[in-house]
């Protein structure tokens, strides 16, 4: 077996030496941006890292074989809490820290072939990176897109910093999976709010995204269409104290309110308990619901749990007065935090009433029979006619929602409005490694931006990392500042910003790396983007893709971009498991991407990885698979090594096949790749180095013929096997990089598909008859015969191949097939025809007749009887005495064996 390390080390020092992946920025050539969301530096390679990246550079690779001038960079996502930990644990500088993990991480890239176009390598711990994260802030803040304000905050204790909703999973935090707890802080926030509407809208421009990202984007945003009502409060002697206002997407349902739920961070929860006797039993109450997720709080076929507040509501269309609750599944973050309640037609009301023992109130009937409420045993919640509802009554509910929206504004008991859940994004985060806020506070001038000519702020390097709090507020000569609009005495903000800022606008400095007078040069940004092709974990479907969107327009708007959206094209790969299992240290499956390229070599792990599974899926780690893969590069090494001698000039069947084969080959995978179906691509290369070894086998061999395949064949597994690709590309005699080459062309009139279903033929049957032998556990077969289907079932096969590309349906397809003289064997057809729809991988691309499929076989004799030792004989089905003749069709003989 080959070892392929040292074949890496060489080509990776000369794609190094020669720069061959910089860009070059010449107008009028296509451009293509290829981009993988860049990793935080833990330190070390994972392989969810080497998939990420292995599928990203096989497609800048084919990209800049197909003519393109490629823009396909790599940074790193510096800044972070883990660099704060490591200083706290390790008494490390966490810049020290970083920059030495992104140097081991650069190497591990680089041992792998990625193409990337290292001169515009970015960091974001760098100033001169988050100086213009800074400056960005600054024009947020003068084009009123960032703010302070006080607000309740999900606080880590062990992070000691605020979490963006984002961040919260199951109560607990993002990293370290600490309980959150609701605290209330001054805060800076990005007004992403403001751009609710137009991040909606625009999804529908996002063609090239996988729909459930998009779905997921939609449903963050959660916009709603729908009535706010005013009702007043009213304490138990019926005294009006206070008033409080619900928003509704259901205003038909307003007269069978019977109780109202408040989020427990609602205000007025407090204020309205304080002194009384719910007092210490609503404290209790909030203190348990916050130790939950909002997903634990609101999760169907959960018991939700509520207090009463002792306070009571009007209901202002009856004047009806019913009982205010707080409840765990009311959330804050949606609407006014105060929901209105019908149990007749809510399920989770219905239950929440009957729990309580609440009232209920029927307000809709169905078209068909009256409901009694009293009977109920679940909420009726499907369309019907308003009863108990005043003036409407009679009305389709579907009808009567505008009507009861404008006799609310009419009476001014209520708005009609539009609501959404997406909150603004507060980006303040109480830790050091991050980049600081450019805010100086002044007693006099109050919170003043620092001028763009003081930037960047730049982060102390003498600071204690205790564990305790944020370490700039104990830094002296970082806290203590001069009022830039008046120079008295003034301290500097010591928060830092949201590490989301950093990655929410990367994309665009890879244009201009070193551009020093603005965040990146817009003519750059204006030739290269939008990102063309954008590749990371489905992860990120919300965060990061959301606020890079948000940035665009933001940018856009304030005259640094022209567009509206940073990524045309989206794919999410899928995670890498071990034993059906994501890998972790927890659960012991981790394997180590370096060790797998340290054994077999970088184009073993880079074949493996895109092989095993398509991008979007799970792929399973499998040591077998790794090893399969390494045999086939060996494999494809031979070809070149132990190069044949040329015994013919003439063009026979064999090269005609073999050409074909080519043709057909370059084709498939320049269409499979173009898609990402990279597993499919990788399989057509491996059947045509099957065709290749066998025409080699052959001993009959056209050396020009062979060449000519054989760099055909290097050339399209070069943007998967670069490495290997290369070195054999040389043994050839080329003196270019085969990375440099132009992408093959097809030729579509070279392409003989019969003759390459006959050798398909062949293939399989060779397979087939391994498999029989092996489950019959026949070592030696005395004789095999192949028999051949009848007649009937090649015109069956080739009328459901052309009625099957009209419909799916067994009783469309059936009549249509007994039309074509096929009824005398409708028995027969009835049992086939559904194997068939079921698995239509059956039916062949290409259905030979009959006598080319004998002529095939018969032509192949030799070759068979060679290979099993034992005569083979060719029969045809009506012919045969043979039981397992029936099972015959086309392209799939019977086999009879001998023992």
């Amino acid at each position: 077996m080959q070892g392929f390390k040292q074949v890496d080390q060489k080509w990776q020092k000369r794609w190094e030496e020669k720069s061959i992946f910089a860009t070059k920025e010449a107008q009028g050539r296509n451009k293509y941006y290829v981009l993988e969301m860049f990793p935080y530096p833990s330190g070390k390679l994972h392989m969810g890292h080497v998939r990420n990246y292995t599928i990203g550079d096989s497609y800048a690779r084919f990209k800049r074989m197909n003519g393109f001038n490629v823009l396909y960079p790599m940074g790193y996502d510096a800044f972070g809490l883990p660099a704060e930990n490591a200083a706290i644990q390790n008494k490390v500088d966490p810049g020290e820290w970083t920059r030495k993990n992104i140097a081991y991480m650069e190497e591990q890239q680089k041992s792998l072939g990625l193409s990337y176009d290292w001169s515009r390598k970015i960091s974001t711990c760098e100033k001169e990176y988050y100086k213009w994260n800074q400056w960005i802030f600054l024009k947020f803040l003068e084009n009123g897109l960032a703010y302070r304000k006080k607000a309740d905050v999900n606080f880590c204790p062990s992070c000691d910093t605020v979490l963006a909703n984002e961040q919260v999973v199951d109560g607990k935090c993002w990293r370290c999976q600490s309980e959150v707890e609701q605290r209330e802080l001054e805060q800076w926030f990005f007004n992403i709010k403001k751009y609710a509407d137009q991040l909606l809208d625009d999804i529908e421009k996002l063609g090239h995204w996988p729909e459930r990202v998009k779905v997921m984007q939609r449903n963050w945003i959660g916009k709603s269409y729908g009535t706010e009502i005013f009702f007043d409060v009213v304490d138990e002697n019926g005294k009006k104290v206070d008033g409080i206002t619900t928003f509704t997407t259901r205003p038909d349902t307003v007269y069978g309110i019977t109780y109202l739920v408040l989020a427990v961070e609602h205000p007025k929860v407090l204020e309205w308990t304080k002194g009384t006797k719910h007092e210490k039993t609503v404290m209790k109450f909030i203190s348990e619901v916050k130790k939950e997720s909002i997903i634990e709080r609101t999760a169907e076929g959960k018991e939700k749990k509520g207090i009463f507040l002792g306070k009571y509501f009007i209901n202002p269309v009856n004047n009806e007065k019913y009982p205010l609750y707080a409840a765990d599944y009311a959330l804050m973050e949606y609407g006014t935090g105060a929901v209105m309640a019908v149990p007749c037609h809510d399920q989770r009301d219905f239950e929440f009433a009957k729990k309580y023992k609440l009232p209920l109130k029927l307000v809709i009937n169905p078209d068909a029979y009256d409901i009694n409420a009293e009977k109920m045993s679940r909420a009726y919640t499907e369309e019907g006619v308003l009863v108990n509802s005043g003036d409407f009554d009679g009305m389709r509910n579907s009808d009567a929602m505008e009507a009861i929206s404008i006799f609310l504004e009419k009476n001014k008991w209520g708005k009609r409005t539009v609501n959404y859940k997406l909150r603004d994004w507060l980006i303040s985060r109480q830790r050091y490694w991050g980049t600081p806020i450019p805010i100086i506070y002044c007693r006099k001038c109050g919170a003043v931006p620092v001028p763009e000519k003081e930037l960047p702020v730049e982060l102390p390097k003498n600071v204690k990392f205790t564990g305790e709090g944020n370490p700039l507020e104990k830094c002296r000569e970082f806290v203590e500042a001069k009022c830039p609009k008046c120079r008295g005495d003034a301290r500097r903000e010591t928060d830092t910003m949201d590490t989301f800022v950093d990655s929410s606008w990367y994309f665009f400095r890879y244009c201009s790396p070193k551009e020093a007078k603005n965040p990146f040069s817009r003519d750059k940004v204006g030739l290269w983007c939008p990102v063309d092709q954008y590749i990371g974990g489905i992860e990120h479907a919300i965060l990061h893709l959301l606020y890079s969107r948000f940035f665009t327009k933001a940018l856009r708007d304030i005259g640094l971009l022209d567009f509206d959206e940073p990524f045309t094209r989206l794919l999410t790969q899928g995670m890498v498991t071990k034993d059906g299992a994501k890998m972790s240290k927890s659960l012991g499956n981790i394997v180590d991407p370096q060790e797998i390229i340290d054994t077999y070599g970088a184009d073993t792990a880079r074949l493996f990885i895109l092989f095993a599974a398509h991008p979007e899926k799970e792929l399973e780690w499998s040591e077998q698979g790794v090893n399969g893969c390494y045999r086939f590069l060996n494999r494809v090494y031979r070809l070149v090594e132990e190069m044949p001698q040329g015994t013919v000039n003439e063009m026979t069947h064999k090269e005609k096949y073999i050409v074909s084969k080519m043709h057909s080959t370059v084709k498939l995978v320049t269409e499979m790749t173009d898609d990402f179906r990279l597993s499919i691509a990788i399989g057509k290369i491996m059947e045509l180095q099957g065709a290749l070894q066998k025409y080699k086998d052959s001993g009959k061999v056209n050396l020009k013929v062979y060449r000519e395949v054989l760099g055909k064949l290097l050339m399209i597994m070069s943007v998967f096997a670069p490495h290997i690709s290369e070195e054999l590309w040389e043994k050839l005699g080329h003196k270019n990089f085969i990375s440099l080459e132009k992408w093959p062309i097809y030729d579509e009139a070279l392409i003989d598909q019969k003759a390459e279903a006959m050798e398909e033929i062949v293939s399989s049957v060779v397979k087939d008859i391994m498999q029989v032998l092996e489950l019959a556990k026949i070592k030696e077969p005395k004789r095999i015969t192949l028999i051949v289907g009848e007649q009937w079932k090649y015109t069956f096969f080739r009328a459901v191949k052309e009625e099957m590309a009209k419909t799916r349906k067994m009783d469309e397809i059936m009549p249509a097939i007994m039309g074509r003289g096929l009824k005398v064997y409708g028995k027969e057809v009835s049992k086939i025809l559904p194997k068939l729809l079921q698995d239509p991988g059956r039916i062949p691309e290409v259905i030979l007749e009959r006598d080319d499929e004998i002529n095939a076989l018969n032509g192949a004799a030799d070759e068979i009887e060679k290979a099993f030792k034992c005569p083979v004989e060719v029969a045809k089905e009506e012919k045969s005495r043979e039981k397992k003749a029936q099972n015959a069709m086309p392209h799939k003989p019977a086999i009879a064996v001998e023992g």
